[in-house]
C-alpha cells in the first residue's frame, strides 16, 4: 500500500511544525536552563568566593606580620564573624597558630575542597584557600558558612523549571492547537446549527474559508453546500407557488366548462385539453425540480448533433405543421459531443419549440455551430421579434412568459429553464442573445474526442 504525502498547505505540516517546535523548545529549555540552575545550585556564588578569598588574604597578612601570634589574633576575630571551624595550615598540613590540630581536624584536612569545585548538600564542606601572595607558605582552611551554601532555593527552582515553565509552554501549545483546530470547528458547528434552525443564509467567516488547509476546504464546501441548499429551497418554494398559481386557471376553466350547457362531446374535448395541459405543467415542473436537485453524474456518451437534430425536427414538423425545409441545420457530420442523450435531446427540443413558437409561420429556424477548443459552440436562431436586453436572463426563469399569453396557450414558461438546467448538468452552458433577425440561443457543449 502506497501513501502520498499531503500538500504543502496541509494541516499535517502545521501540526508537525508546531509539535516539532514545541519539542525543540523543551529540549533547549531543559539543556540551557538546567545547566544554568545546576551552576547556581552546585557552585559558590561570586559573593561567597570574594569573601573567602578576602579571608585568605587577611590570614596571609596576619602570618606575615605576626607569625603565630598574628594568626592567633586573627583566628580570635574570625570566631566573632563565623561560627564554623577556621584554621591556618602550612604545606605539611600543620597548624600555623599556637593551637595544634586534633586528630579529627587532621582527618578533615584530607577531604578539602577548592572554592571553584561543585558543592554537594552533604553537610558543610571544608574549603582550602592557599595564600594569594605565597601559596606555598600556607593556606586558609574554613568550614563553609551556612549562608554561602549553594542550593538554598533548589526546590523552588526545580518547581519552576520542571513544573511551571513546561506547564506554561504546554498551555501555549494548547492555545495554538485551539486556534488552529477548535476555533474553525466551532464555526462549522455554528453553521450546522444555523442550518438546523433553517437559517440557510448563514456563511462562514473569511478567516475560515480563506485557509489553504483541509479545514479551509471543508469550510468552502460548507458554504457551497449552504448556497446549494438555499437555492434549492428557494426554487422549490417558488415552484410550489408558481405551480399552484398556474393550476388555478385550468381548474377554473374546468369548473366553467362543467357548468356550461355544451354537448357531451364538446365537454369531453375541453376537459381533455385542460387535463393534457395540467399534465404537461406538472411533468415540466417535476422535471425542472429534479434537474435542480439531482446532483449525481449522468452517464454520458458520444452524440452526433446532426442525427439528433433530424430526429427532433421530424417530431417538431408533425406537431407544428412546419415543413422540413424551414428547420435547417448547417452543422456537419463531424459535430460529436459528450453528454446524456435524453436530457440533451430535451434541452434542444425545448429551444426548438420555443423558436418555432416565436417565429412567423414562414420563418426559418436554423441550427449552426463551430468547434471551439475542447467544446462545440452551437446556436439556434429564429426569426422572431427578439427579446429586450434586460430580459435575456429573465427568460430562463421558471414560469416566465414575456408575450403576455395565457397559461398553457404558448407554454408555461418552463421550457428554457429546463433546457438551461439540462445543459448545465452536463458541464455545458446555455445563454441567449439578440441578432438582427431574431433571438439566438447559444449552447456550449463538451466535444467528443473519440466519435464512434
Amino acid at each position: 500500500m502506497t501513501y502520498n504525502l499531503p500538500g504543502r498547505h496541509s494541516l499535517f505540516w502545521k501540526l508537525a511544525c508546531l509539535l516539532v517546535a514545541f519539542c525543540l523548545l523543551m529540549i533547549w529549555l531543559s539543556w540551557s536552563w538546567g545547566r544554568y540552575m545546576e551552576e547556581q545550585n552546585q557552585y559558590l556564588s561570586d559573593e561567597a568566593r570574594s569573601t573567602l578569598n578576602r579571608y585568605a588574604t587577611e590570614a596571609e597578612q596576619a602570618w606575615q606580620q605576626g607569625r603565630r601570634a598574628g594568626v592567633d589574633r586573627w583566628l580570635k576575630n574570625m570566631q566573632l564573624q563565623e561560627s564554623g571551624w577556621v584554621g591556618v595550615i602550612d604545606g605539611d598540613l600543620q597548624s600555623l597558630s599556637s593551637q595544634p590540630l586534633t586528630d579529627e581536624e587532621v582527618q578533615h584536612l584530607t577531604f578539602l575542597r577548592r572554592v571553584d569545585w561543585p558543592i554537594h548538600r552533604k553537610g558543610l564542606p571544608w574549603l582550602r584557600l592557599p595564600f594569594p601572595g605565597d601559596p606555598y607558605a600556607g593556606s586558609l582552611v574554613i568550614e563553609l558558612p551556612q549562608r554561602f551554601m549553594p542550593g538554598r532555593y533548589k526546590v523552588f527552582w526545580r518547581v519552576i523549571t520542571n513544573g511551571v515553565i513546561p506547564g506554561l509552554f504546554t498551555l501555549l501549545l494548547c492555545v495554538g492547537l485551539y486556534r488552529l483546530l477548535v476555533v474553525p470547528l466551532n464555526h462549522l458547528r455554528e453553521q450546522a446549527n444555523a442550518w438546523r434552525a433553517d437559517q440557510l443564509n448563514v456563511r462562514l467567516s473569511s478567516s475560515t474559508t480563506n485557509r489553504a488547509d483541509e479545514l479551509g476546504e471543508l469550510g468552502r464546501a460548507f458554504d457551497h453546500m449552504s448556497e446549494r441548499l438555499q437555492s434549492t429551497v428557494a426554487l422549490q418554494q417558488q415552484l410550489l407557488r408558481d405551480l399552484s398559481h398556474e393550476l388555478r386557471t385550468p381548474l377554473s376553466r374546468l369548473r366553467v366548462a362543467s357548468e356550461s350547457e355544451h354537448s357531451l362531446t364538446q365537454l369531453r374535448e375541453r376537459i381533455g385539453r385542460e387535463v393534457d395541459g395540467m399534465q404537461r405543467l406538472v411533468e415540466d415542473t417535476l422535471q425542472l425540480a429534479w434537474l435542480d436537485t439531482e446532483r449525481t453524474r449522468l452517464p454520458d456518451e458520444a452524440i452526433q448533433i446532426q442525427a439528433l437534430w433530424e430526429m427532433l425536427t421530424e417530431n417538431a414538423c408533425y406537431e407544428s405543421g412546419w415543413p422540413a425545409h424551414q428547420l435547417q441545420c448547417t452543422v456537419d457530420a463531424s459535430c460529436w459531443v459528450r453528454g446524456h442523450l435524453n436530457t440533451l435531446a430535451q434541452a434542444l427540443e425545448n429551444t426548438l419549440r420555443n423558436a418555432i413558437r416565436h417565429s412567423p409561420s414562414s420563418g426559418i429556424v436554423r441550427l449552426a455551430g463551430q468547434r471551439d477548443g475542447d467544446y462545440w459552440h452551437l446556436w439556434l436562431e429564429d426569426q422572431g421579434s427578439g427579446v429586450a436586453e434586460a430580459d435575456l436572463e429573465r427568460i430562463f426563469l421558471p414560469f416566465t412568459r414575456l408575450d403576455g399569453s395565457r397559461p398553457g396557450d404558448g407554454g408555461f414558461g418552463l421550457g428554457l429553464s429546463i433546457a438551461r438546467n439540462a445543459v448545465q448538468r452536463q458541464g455545458g452552458k446555455l445563454w441567449a442573445q439578440n441578432t438582427k433577425h431574431g433571438l439566438r440561443i447559444n449552447m456550449r457543449l463538451l466535444a467528443d474526442k473519440t466519435p464512434v
